[in-house]
């Protein structure tokens, strides 16, 4: 079967890798967004290079030219892993069996740009992800499969994505490929009623309020661990909040409420957190406990001012 694979960074890359080293189908071409002035090489264009692979890189797809670059490669299926690039119907259709869509959650389940983040911060046990066939609605096409995975109550962004669903999803690009070339691949009707759509979270939705019930507060850090960071006050100037833990105990919502080489636990509605690593404005990231220690943090100070 001939395979256009069109991606982005490193699952991009690892999803290319995949195919090549399965060998049993011909990658007749891979699409990447185009460079940016002073950033990197993208790993997926880097890598198609040296496998002596062409690289298109279109900006969009509106153009006819665009079109005919992509029908002339006489494709059978473009694998879309991690895109950011809209791609129209146009080009969609033009491989023979369409195009394959991936996409980090349980489809109709948070659609949108950060279906990693949300189901953590909002307090879900279950997540995983879809491929699905694209169309111009946002992740709406019907889905070829899903896989399922647990969300623990201290799994992070990191947890969720890099340990989970990312290698799983890598593996699966081959079993997409297989379903394809059997001739019957499945479609399944995305249930519109139970459809979510969610925003790119930002940091505009990881600030912290320490006067939300502890469970809330915790959700929200491990949600956007490491991106976008979950961040709080201290008199007025900004401080990054990443690794923590959820601890016990009672008391006035948003003071620190003890400060140890452990960290700094402040005190939410119904429970506690203790902060283990920061990001003070301007610097890297360090343990609370040092952070505390430079800046003048002690029992009794309010967060979120």
């Amino acid at each position: 079967m001939r395979v256009i694979v069109m991606g982005q960074q490193a699952f991009g890359k690892d999803a290319l890798a995949k195919i090549l080293e399965a060998g049993v189908d011909e990658v007749v071409a891979v699409y990447c967004e185009p460079d940016k002035d002073g950033k990197p090489v993208d790993p997926i264009k880097e890598f198609a290079l040296e496998q002596g692979l062409p690289v298109y890189q279109p900006a969009h797809f509106k153009d006819q030219e665009s079109l005919d670059e992509l029908a002339a490669l006489n494709a059978d299926l473009m694998v879309m892993a991690f895109v950011n690039v809209f791609v129209p119907e146009a080009a969609r259709d033009t491989p023979k069996h369409g195009s394959i869509c991936f996409h980090p959650s349980l489809l109709p389940l948070h659609r949108g740009p950060s279906a990693v983040n949300w189901p953590i911060i909002m307090g879900s046990t279950k997540s995983g992800y879809s491929w699905f066939y694209p169309t111009d609605g946002l992740d709406e096409g019907d889905v070829l499969m899903m896989w399922e995975c647990p969300i623990e109550p201290d799994d992070t962004v990191i947890d969720l994505y890099f340990k989970k669903i990312y290698p799983s999803a890598i593996d699966s690009v081959l079993e997409v490929c297989d379903l394809f070339r059997s001739g019957n691949p499945p479609r399944i009707v995305q249930d519109e009623a139970d459809a979510t759509y969610e925003r790119r979270c930002t940091a505009k939705h990881a600030r912290i309020d320490w006067n939300k019930p502890v469970k809330q507060v915790y959700d929200l850090i491990r949600g956007t661990n490491p991106s976008p960071g979950a961040w709080t006050t201290v008199g007025g100037a900004e401080v990054g909040v990443f690794d923590c833990q959820r601890v016990e105990g009672d008391g006035i919502s948003s003071r620190v409420v003890d400060v140890s080489e452990d960290g700094v636990t402040v005190q939410s509605i119904g429970g506690r957190i203790l902060i283990k690593r920061v990001r003070p404005a301007g610097g890297g990231k360090v343990s609370a406990a040092e952070w505390a220690s430079d800046a003048g943090i002690e029992v009794g100070t309010n967060l979120g001012d």
